[in-house]
C-alpha cells in the first residue's frame, strides 16, 4: 500500500469510515485514484474478456472497484451535507467536474456496453440470480438510453441535444430565480402589516434594512411570499403579489425581456420531443417512464383522472365552505388571492390547535424508542445503540439492527439536530450497500438517517412536533428499503435500482403509524406526567391534517396532468400548446378561482429544470401504493405478523432486483387501487 494510501482515510475503508481523521486536502486525491482504479478496471476487464465475459471474470471486478469509489464518493458528499465549512467546500467542488467527467465516460463507452451484451447472450446468463440478471438488463437499458447504440450521427446529435438541453434548463432555472429576486413589494405603512405574524413582520423588516429601503419589504421567495398570502389582511396587497408570483419568469412579469421562458420552454419541450424519437420513442413521456415504473402515458394519465373524478365533487364542496365563509367576513367575489387567507382563517376555526404545546408529548427518547417498538412489532427486528463509533458530530447515535433470531443486518447512523454547516431538510442515504465482496466476506448495509430539529439546549431534551414525528417516521422507511435488504448485488440492493416512482413507497407508508392512536400510546409520553397524547388531541391532529385535503388533492393532479400531457402531445407542426393544454387540464379539475393571466408553467422548475419531466405524477403515484399497502395493515391488524413479513419480503427485502409493480401484487394480491389513499385523506368519493 502507497504511503499516500496509509495517510488518507477516504481510500482506507475497510470498515467504517474514519470521520474524524477525514480532512479537505483529502478529497481530490482520494477521488482521482478511486476513480483511476475503477476506469483502469473497466478497460482492463473490456480488453481481457469482451469476448467471453462472465460475471465472475467481468462484472465482479468491476463491481470491487466501483464499491470503492462508491465509498469514498459517498463519504465525500456526506460531508458535504453535514459538516460543510468553506475549505471543505472548496475542496469537494474542485472534486465535482472530475466526477461528472467519469460518469459521462462510462456512460457512453461502447466496449462496456457490447460487454454487457455478451454476458445477457451467454448461456450462463440463465444460471445467475433473478438480481444479477436485473442488474445486467438495467445496465443495459441506461446504456441505450444514454444514446450508446446509436449510428455515429446520430450519436453525435444526442450529444448535441443533451447538452442544449442542459444549457436551456439552467437558464429556465436561472431566469426563475432572478424573476422571483426581481420583485419587491415594499410597504411604509405599519397598518397594511395588519394580520402577519411578528415573525413574518421581523424578516421583513430585516429585507428592508439590507436593501437600505424605509418600512418593510416582502419578496417573492417563498418563506417571505407564503406567509404574507396566508396571512396578511390587506387585500389589494395580496392581490400584487399573489399576481407577481404567478406571472414569475413571463412576459407579464419583472423584466421580461431578459427572463421571459417561454420560448424557453418551446426549445425544451422540441428538443426532448427529439431526443426520444431518436431513442425510438414516440414522445419524451415515453421516454421518461422507460425506467420507471408505471408501464405507459395513458396509465398514468388514466391514473391521474380518476383520482381527480373521485375528489372532485368534494372539492367543491370544500370551495363552497371557503365562499360561504369569505363571504361572511365581508368578501362577496372570491378571489385567487383570498385563497390561503381565508383557508388559514377557516382551519384555525375549525380545529384550534397549538401544535408547539404538543411538543411536551414528544420527547425524542420517547419519539425514538417507540419508532423502534412499531419496527419490532412490524418486522421482528430490533435495535441496540453501538457506542464507540466514529461519527461527524458528538450528538450523532449509531445503532446496529438485529433480526429475529439475533443476528446483525446492518447498522445506520441517526443525526437529528440542526446545526451550523449541515444543509437543511431531512434525508436518507446509503452509507455501505449489502454486498459480497472478492474475499467472500458479506459487506452489511450502513443508512445515514438525517434530520434538522432543534438542538438541546442546557442539558434538555429535545422535544419534537409531531410533523417532526412524521418526518421520523418518513426517512427510517427509506432507511429500512436499505437495512432489511437480502439482495446481495449492490445495483439492485437496498434503494439501489428501485424506479422514480416507486422509490417513495416504504417511506411514506411508515408515516401512516405516526398517525395511529395505537402508536401514539407508546411513541408520547407527556414531559412530567408520563401521560400518552390525549386521545381530543389525535383527533384534532387528524381532521386538521385533512382540512381541505380534495383541493390540495385536485392541485397536485392539475401539476401532473399538465406534466404528462405537455410531453405526450408536442407535435412538431403545432408545437408545444403549453398555454392551451393547461387551460383544459383547468377546465377538466380545478374547482377554485382561477387568475386568467397566470403564467404558473414559466416558473415550473420541477419538471423544465428539475428532473421531474413527465415524471412529476410519481408524487401521487407512490402515495397511493403507499396508502393501498397500509389499508392491508388496518384490515388485517395493525401489527398483523403476516402482512408485516410480506410486506418485509416482497417489498423491502427486494430493492430493484425485481419489477416493482410484480413486487407490490405480490405483497397485495392484486394491482393498487386509488380507495385507500382517499379515504386516508378523508375524501369521500364523487
Amino acid at each position: 500500500m502507497s504511503e499516500l494510501q496509509e495517510d488518507n482515510p477516504l481510500l482506507n475503508q475497510f470498515g467504517l469510515p474514519k470521520f474524524s481523521a477525514i480532512k479537505s486536502e483529502h478529497l481530490k486525491k482520494a477521488v482521482e485514484q478511486s476513480i483511476s482504479k475503477c476506469r483502469e478496471t473497466v478497460e482492463r476487464v473490456c480488453r481481457e474478456h469482451g469476448h467471453d465475459a462472465t460475471w465472475d471474470n467481468a462484472i465482479a471486478p468491476m463491481e470491487e472497484a466501483d464499491d470503492a469509489f462508491s465509498k469514498v464518493w459517498g463519504v465525500a458528499s456526506h460531508l458535504s451535507g453535514v459538516k460543510d465549512t468553506p475549505e471543505y467546500r472548496k475542496a469537494y467542488e474542485e472534486c465535482l467536474p472530475i466526477v461528472s467527467a467519469y460518469s459521462s465516460w462510462i456512460g457512453q463507452y461502447r466496449p462496456l456496453f457490447e460487454l454487457m451484451k455478451t454476458v445477457e447472450k451467454d448461456d450462463s446468463f440463465g444460471l445467475l440470480s433473478t438480481a444479477q440478471q436485473r442488474a445486467i438488463k438495467n445496465a443495459i437499458r441506461d446504456f441505450v438510453l444514454s444514446g450508446v447504440d446509436l449510428p455515429s450521427e446520430k450519436q453525435h446529435r444526442y450529444a448535441e441535444i443533451t447538452a442544449e438541453l442542459s444549457r436551456l434548463e439552467t437558464t429556465f432555472a436561472n431566469h426563475v430565480l432572478d424573476a422571483t429576486r426581481s420583485y419587491v413589494l415594499q410597504v411604509k405603512d405599519e397598518n397594511d402589516l395588519h394580520g402577519l405574524p411578528y415573525g413574518v413582520r421581523s424578516l421583513a423588516k430585516s429585507e428592508a434594512e439590507k436593501r437600505n429601503l424605509d418600512g418593510w419589504v416582502f419578496t417573492l421567495d417563498f418563506p417571505s411570499y407564503r406567509p404574507f398570502v396566508t396571512y396578511a389582511e390587506n387585500r389589494s396587497l395580496r392581490e400584487q403579489i399573489y399576481k407577481a408570483y404567478q406571472t414569475r419568469a413571463s412576459e407579464l412579469g419583472e423584466r421580461p425581456e431578459e427572463l421571459d421562458n417561454t420560448k424557453i420552454m418551446e426549445q425544451i419541450l422540441k428538443l426532448r420531443h427529439e431526443l426520444a424519437l431518436l431513442l425510438g420513442f414516440r414522445s419524451y413521456a415515453d421516454y421518461s417512464l422507460a425506467t420507471k415504473m408505471a408501464s405507459s402515458p395513458e396509465e398514468v394519465l388514466s391514473f391521474l383522472y380518476d383520482l381527480a373524478d373521485k375528489s372532485l365533487n368534494q372539492g367543491r364542496r370544500e370551495v363552497e365552505e371557503l365562499r360561504a365563509y369569505a363571504k361572511a367576513h365581508g368578501v362577496n367575489d372570491l378571489k385567487p388571492w383570498d385563497l390561503a387567507y381565508f383557508s388559514e382563517k377557516l382551519r384555525l376555526e375549525k380545529y384550534a390547535y397549538d401544535s408547539e404545546a404538543l411538543r411536551r408529548y414528544f420527547p425524542v427518547s420517547k419519539v425514538i424508542s417507540g419508532l423502534f417498538e412499531c419496527t419490532h412489532r412490524l418486522y421482528k427486528v430490533s435495535f441496540r445503540p453501538h457506542l464507540g463509533v466514529d461519527v461527524w458530530d458528538p450528538e450523532v447515535k449509531f445503532y446496529d439492527i438485529y433480526d429475529e433470531f439475533g443476528s446483525c443486518i446492518g447498522s445506520f447512523y441517526l443525526d437529528l439536530y440542526a446545526r451550523e454547516g449541515k444543509r437543511g431538510g431531512a434525508w436518507m442515504d446509503e452509507c455501505m450497500t449489502r454486498r459480497y465482496r472478492r474475499d467472500g466476506t458479506l459487506q452489511l448495509p450502513v443508512a445515514y438517517v438525517e434530520c434538522n430539529f432543534t438542538p438541546p439546549v442546557n442539558g434538555r431534551e429535545s422535544q419534537l412536533t409531531h410533523d417532526e414525528v412524521v418526518t421520523v417516521f418518513h426517512e427510517f422507511g427509506h432507511a429500512l428499503n436499505q437495512l432489511l435488504t437480502r439482495i446481495d448485488v449492490p445495483d439492485v440492493s437496498g434503494i439501489n435500482g428501485v424506479p422514480w416512482d416507486a422509490v417513495e413507497l416504504p417511506s411514506q407508508f411508515n408515516e401512516n403509524f405516526a398517525w395511529q392512536e395505537q402508536v401514539l400510546k407508546f411513541l408520547s409520553s407527556e414531559v412530567g406526567s408520563g401521560e400518552p397524547l390525549p386521545k381530543e388531541k389525535l383527533d384534532a391532529l387528524i381532521n386538521a391534517k385533512n382540512f381541505e385535503s380534495a383541493l390540495a388533492m385536485l392541485r397536485q393532479l392539475e401539476f401532473a396532468v399538465f406534466d404528462m400531457r405537455i410531453h405526450l402531445e408536442y407535435d412538431e407542426k403545432r408545437g408545444a400548446r403549453i398555454l392551451d393544454i393547461l387551460k383544459e387540464v383547468k377546465q377538466r379539475m380545478s374547482v377554485v378561482p382561477q387568475y386568467e393571466d397566470g403564467r404558473f408553467a414559466n416558473s415550473f422548475t420541477h419538471i423544465f429544470a428539475g428532473g421531474y419531466a413527465a415524471g412529476y405524477y410519481s408524487y401521487k403515484w407512490a402515495e397511493v401504493l403507499a396508502a393501498d399497502a397500509f389499508m392491508r395493515f388496518l384490515d388485517e391488524g395493525l401489527f398483523d405478523s403476516t402482512a408485516g413479513d410480506d410486506f418485509k419480503n416482497c417489498i423491502l427485502a427486494v430493492g430493484g432486483s425485481v419489477d416493482a409493480m410484480k413486487a407490490y401484487i405480490a405483497f397485495r394480491g392484486r394491482r393498487p387501487t386509488t380507495d385507500a389513499l382517499l379515504e386516508l385523506s378523508g375524501i369521500e368519493k364523487s
